[in-house]
């Protein structure tokens, strides 16, 4: 015979200091995914989900039967023996979406170990519990792919490498020079250029990178991007979205993705982008666009709380001399190709761009 939900059956002696642990060790958890939500993600819905989840498993414990106080009395947290035990990995995190991640964790582990002493005292309400357990992993699925990598940075100038473009030397020489005039951020955009090719393109600029300690960026290939060993993989709007990316990739590779109005950037960082790029900012011969987004769309994106952690990139028709516009209006990094691959100097040409960007760089390889 079942045992009605508001006719719980005793919990056994044994399962007492259990279930007081994993409900704590569950409300820890969630907190820690609800706050990541609320204050480093931003996102207000997300973060009422968790809260929800949080409240909902406190009231099937009541309904269970679960006396807190009864709980609490037989709380030892001197006599535990597993307080002592700890793992190196438990000491330490590497960014927040491993916090996440560890976090995701536990409360899953917790909620089942609930659900299975709730079978000992009011089995009806032990579905309740795994009820919440699925929703928790949608919801810790959320917040750890909009967490990214952890690894972003906010580069300073990206220079979009393309055959093409380079009219005075050889793209290898533009890109070497790039550097050397202070480009932290290389990307590779050869859409025209056979597999084969570009892959060997992409090992040779990862190389380049490495050694200049610039950041190596595949054009839209995912795939290349893997296989070169570079940083990270540049996506459009129109080519595979983030979460397909971090299903090839995972923590692999940092992910950029195009934008060119606030929508677009507000899902690239709920997908967890790693960068985005702002534009078009100008006219430009190298990428011509039926329409400008403009320095209102950097302002906009510059001043959305749910943007501020993740770094930026303002592009197209870059030139030196309006770069201090984009500076003055706060930008903190920029992408250009022509301005550098077409120069006879692309070493002067980055450093120029450089410090047409500095009076907004008081830190400027940290954000």
């Amino acid at each position: 015979m079942g045992t009605e939900p508001d006719q719980p059956m005793s919990t056994p002696f044994a399962a007492v200091r259990m279930i007081d642990a994993n409900l704590n060790r569950a409300s820890e958890a969630l907190r820690t995914l609800e706050d990541l939500a609320r204050f480093t993600l931003q996102m207000g819905d997300l973060a009422a989900e968790l809260k929800r989840i949080r409240h909902g498993l406190t009231s099937i414990a009541v309904r269970v039967g679960w006396d807190t106080l009864r709980l609490t009395a037989h709380r030892d947290t001197p006599g535990d023996p597993g307080t002592t035990q700890t793992t190196e990995a438990e000491s330490r995190r590497e960014s927040l979406s491993a916090i996440a991640s560890a976090a995701s964790s536990r409360a899953a582990q917790a909620l089942r170990v609930l659900e299975e002493a709730a079978k000992l005292a009011a089995p009806t309400l032990a579905h309740g519990i795994e009820q919440h357990r699925y929703r928790l992993y949608d919801s810790a699925r959320s917040v750890v792919l909009a967490l990214g990598t952890g690894r972003a940075r906010q580069w300073s100038l990206c220079v979009l490498i393309t055959e093409a473009a380079c009219t005075h030397h050889s793209w290898q020489r533009v890109a070497e020079l790039a550097c050397e005039g202070g480009a932290d951020c290389l990307q590779l955009r050869e859409p025209d250029r056979p597999d084969a090719e570009l892959l060997r393109r992409a090992h040779a600029l990862v190389a380049l990178c490495r050694e200049h300690r610039s950041a190596s960026i595949i054009n839209n290939r995912p795939d290349v991007a893997l296989l070169a060993g570079a940083d990270g993989v540049h996506v459009g709007q129109a080519d595979l979205p983030v979460p397909a990316v971090r299903k090839l990739a995972g923590s692999s590779l940092l992910v950029g993705v195009s934008t060119a109005n606030i929508e677009q950037a507000q899902q690239a960082a709920r997908d967890g982008a790693d960068v985005c790029g702002l534009g078009p900012m100008f006219a430009s011969t190298t990428k011509p666009k039926p329409k400008l987004a403009g320095i209102g769309y950097l302002q906009t994106y510059l001043a959305d709380p749910s943007l501020s952690r993740v770094p930026h990139l303002a592009i197209s028709g870059i030139t030196r001399t309006n770069a201090g516009l984009l500076a003055e209006a706060g930008c903190l990094g920029i992408a250009v190709c022509a301005q550098v691959c077409g120069s006879s100097d692309p070493r002067a040409a980055a450093s120029e761009l450089r410090t047409a960007m500095r009076p907004a760089h008081a830190a400027p390889d940290a954000r």
